[in-house]
């Protein structure tokens, strides 16, 4: 058995080499014909390290001839496959500003905007390049509102929306974790109005009064009436609009406690 299984692992080493000799070969001709045919059998076997290689030496050569349009749009393809997502969208880019007029510019106006969108990162990083992919893509929408490709653009911006939501809200709530009340007050009434349907509002009402609550209890003697008033106000805002919130109780807490924070500095003034 044991025999056999290295007699496996010598022939496959083997083939590998001979492959290997053969990729080094066709590197090494002069002819870009030869790349050519051969980039193109590495392509349709999606062998895309290979392909990119010949692909990008012959490129330079052949501008101009018709060949080089297929070859660069492969090239933008093979580097998309290879998870290269920022030089594929860039490669892509430079494709349809080449050949706006071609029959593949569709195409690659469409792999612009997804392949930015596939490098972008998580909720938890910055989110520049997803607000560039999602904006890329709405241009596309734009420029092709019946194409073939719509249903992935759509779903590519509001992935991208949802994304960009967590991130806000998350930003929006650190400030709470921090405790600093004030910026997370405008953190939240801009995460408001920036995302008016976000499945975060209830949560974002009450961390609103949360900090309206938090910061009144900081506040210097003079201010502490009008901030909790403030919190007695949008208590009565936040039952009205929720009335069944999972965060009733702790929103009743903070009323109750405004509440009687007020008698207290009424009866002290008086």
């Amino acid at each position: 058995m044991q025999r056999v299984s290295l007699l496996i692992v010598y022939v496959l080493v083997l083939i590998a080499g001979v492959s290997c000799s053969k990729f080094r070969r066709i590197e090494k001709n002069p002819d870009w014909r030869v790349k050519y045919e051969a980039s193109l059998v590495y392509y349709e076997k999606k062998d895309y390290y290979r392909a990119s290689i010949l692909f990008d030496q012959i490129l330079p050569i052949i501008r101009g001839l018709p060949e080089a349009e297929k070859v660069q749009f492969y090239l933008a393809y093979c580097q998309y496959n290879e998870r290269l997502y920022l030089l594929a969208s860039e490669q892509f880019k430079s494709f349809y500003e080449t050949y706006g007029r071609g029959v593949l510019s569709e195409e690659a106006r469409f792999m612009y905007a997804y392949s930015l969108y596939k490098s972008s990162p998580g909720p938890s990083l910055d989110q520049s390049g997803s607000i560039e992919a999602m904006t890329s893509m709405q241009e596309f929408l734009n420029r092709f509102p019946n194409s073939k490709f719509k249903d992935q653009a759509v779903d590519v911006i509001f992935t991208t929306q949802v994304r960009l939501e967590k991130k806000g809200f998350d930003n929006a709530r650190q400030y709470v974790k921090m405790r600093s009340y004030k910026a997370a007050i405008v953190a939240m009434n801009s995460f408001k109005i920036n995302f008016p349907d976000s499945k975060y509002l209830e949560e974002a009402n009450y961390l609103i009064l949360l900090s309206q609550f938090e910061l009144a209890e900081q506040s210097i003697y003079a201010k502490q009436p009008e901030r909790y008033k403030e919190v007695v106000e949008n208590y009565k805002n936040f039952i009205d609009r929720y009335p069944e919130s999972k965060f009733i109780k702790e929103a009743e807490k903070l009323y109750i406690d405004s509440t009687a924070k007020l008698k207290t500095l009424k009866t002290t003034n008086s």
